[in-house]
């Protein structure tokens, strides 16, 4: 596995931010929208449970490269 191109997963439990590496083009957006979420100094540097569902999305819509996805959990 390319260690350039990681996908990892995040979860808060009702939405999963997915963030492709290879995709990302460092613009911050996620950091500056969401700091509480997106901390790029942490490990792990996205903590989901930081933030509401609702704001996740909106920060994660505003990626320029589509670094970061997101689906919503099944609720069961």
């Amino acid at each position: 596995m390319n260690p350039n191109n990681l996908t990892k997963e995040y979860t808060n439990g009702e939405v999963t931010i997915v963030w492709q590496s290879g995709k990302c083009i460092h613009s911050a957006n996620c950091v500056k929208n969401n700091p509480d979420v997106f901390r790029p100094k942490e490990k792990p540097w996205i903590t989901p449970e930081q933030s509401t569902t609702e704001k996740i999305i909106s920060t994660v819509n505003k990626c320029p490269s589509g670094a970061l996805t997101f689906y919503m959990n099944n609720k069961s």
